[in-house]
């Protein structure tokens, strides 16, 4: 890969470690030089987040925890708690610090066993994880009452993420090949088909040996999980066939969607939020992996342009600003769930999209949209980096902020939204992880399984 070339004392405080950790004075400028190139500033914000998952992992597991609080405050006692979508994404975020020099590979490929070793020995339903994971221990944490099994979703993205590491080391050294069997392995256990619930052309999101299938969320329509049924027909040992996603999550067609906003087509019904389409994660989690680029199947005739307007709604919805938010505008936009602003100020949890929009931007939500908005998720980071420098912390940018609210932010982070910055600018940049997945010999198949076209991977 090419790499891109710094010079003078500004390319040793980003590219420079010690001690083998994520240089910890690059997050700690106050102001940065506003003719910093753009390549620059995207290596920037991509060695910050990876902190999340190299300085700042759960110490036994060397996942991602949940979250990641500066202030040190854990109001539920949770710090020791792992959480499996993220950590997939930590694993995409791990590999672009090794391809882009930012930490040692060796380092990687040791830290990386440790994970899959821990993977191993935890707690799996069928072959699944459980949503959160204790770090110490390997036992399941419950995520609620009855959500105390496995997760299909989150073991949907972390296993993207063991895929990509597999891919990347399997014709390595002979520690990096054992790495990749280890994933393998783990990729090979899971039983997607179990979670038909018997057979029904449908996936369910969770089951659990104490409540059985109580939990009865099927699978269906647009949202963040189109992830979940290109692993489930992928599946070499326990596979679904395309009627299961056609008839399950596509609703024999009744996803689609002849609605246009800002005089752009959504394409798809967003579940919930036809009118705008949902929070920008939808355009991100599944993505990781997924290369949406002229990629179609049987109803969708390209995943990249479903993406791009949906996060061009959002834009536009924020420049439009119907609730005259301040702030708002081309520099300072993006909607998706993260840590939120209360009503009395605290701190809580919201899905921020148009139509549940509390004057609360998430930084991941335009920084992790760089495939598809270039020109304004780059703006969104200059104004970031160069004009707010408060909305910034050790991992990089805090998980949410508000101008509106006298420059409001929390000093906190999370996995999911941590994760997904670092991954998807390398996609915008260098297609580096979307490769790896895509071409990966099982995903061909099972993309070529649901009639998935793509011409950039020779899958007809």
């Amino acid at each position: 890969m090419k790499k891109i070339l710094l010079t003078g004392s500004l390319a040793m405080a980003l590219l420079s470690c010690k001690n083998h950790q994520i240089n910890q004075n690059i997050s700690s400028n106050a102001t940065i030089k506003s003719n910093l190139e753009d390549e620059q500033l995207m290596d920037k914000v991509q060695k910050e987040a990876l902190k999340y998952f190299w300085d700042y992992a759960e110490p036994n597991s060397k996942l991602g925890r949940e979250r990641y609080h500066e202030d040190n405050i854990y109001p539920d006692k949770d710090k020791h708690v792992i959480t499996t979508g993220g950590s997939g994404f930590g694993l995409a975020t791990i590999l672009v610090g090794v391809e882009r020099g930012f930490i040692p590979r060796e380092e990687a490929v040791k830290r990386l066993s440790t994970i899959m070793d821990f993977l191993a020995k935890a707690d799996r339903y069928k072959g699944a994880w459980s949503h959160w994971i204790n770090g110490e221990t390997g036992k399941t944490v419950p995520f609620g009452k009855k959500d105390n099994g496995g997760d299909l979703v989150e073991t949907a993205f972390l296993t993207t993420g063991i895929i990509q590491v597999r891919e990347f080391f399997k014709h390595g050294n002979a520690e990096e090949k054992a790495l990749a069997k280890k994933c393998d392995e783990l990729w090979k256990g899971i039983q997607w088909n179990w979670y038909t619930k018997g057979g029904e052309k449908v996936l369910y999101w969770h089951w659990s040996p104490e409540y059985q299938w109580q939990m009865n969320f099927p699978l269906q329509g647009y949202n963040e999980c189109l992830i979940t049924y290109i692993l489930a027909a992928s599946s070499p040992n326990y596979s679904i066939d395309a009627d299961t996603y056609y008839k399950g999550w596509a609703k024999d067609g009744k996803i689609l969607s002849d609605k246009e906003k800002y005089g752009l087509p959504l394409y798809i019904k967003h579940n919930g939020a036809e009118e705008y389409g949902g929070p920008l994660f939808w355009a991100h989690y599944s993505y990781i992996g997924l290369d949406p680029t002229n990629l179609s199947d049987k109803l969708v005739k390209n995943y990249f342009d479903l993406n791009k307007n949906q996060v061009l709604i959002d834009y536009k919805y924020c420049l439009e600003n119907p609730k005259q938010w301040k702030g708002y505008g081309p520099n300072y936009w993006g909607l998706t769930a993260s840590y939120s602003r209360n009503k009395d100020g605290g701190t809580g949890y919201n899905a921020h999209f148009p139509q549940n929009d509390h004057g609360v931007i998430t930084p991941t939500a335009a920084l992790s949209s760089f495939p598809y908005t270039p020109k304004e998720s780059m703006d969104f980071l200059k104004f970031l980096y160069l004009q707010k420098p408060e909305f910034i912390g050790s991992a990089g940018p805090y998980d949410a902020n508000s101008i509106h609210y006298n420059n409001w932010f929390t000093p906190r982070y999370l996995a999911i939204d941590q994760g997904t910055i670092a991954p998807m600018i390398e996609n915008y940049r260098t297609g580096f992880l979307w490769k790896l997945f895509m071409n990966a010999p099982e995903i061909k198949q099972g993309l070529k399984k649901l009639s998935f076209k793509s011409d950039k991977y020779n899958i007809k």
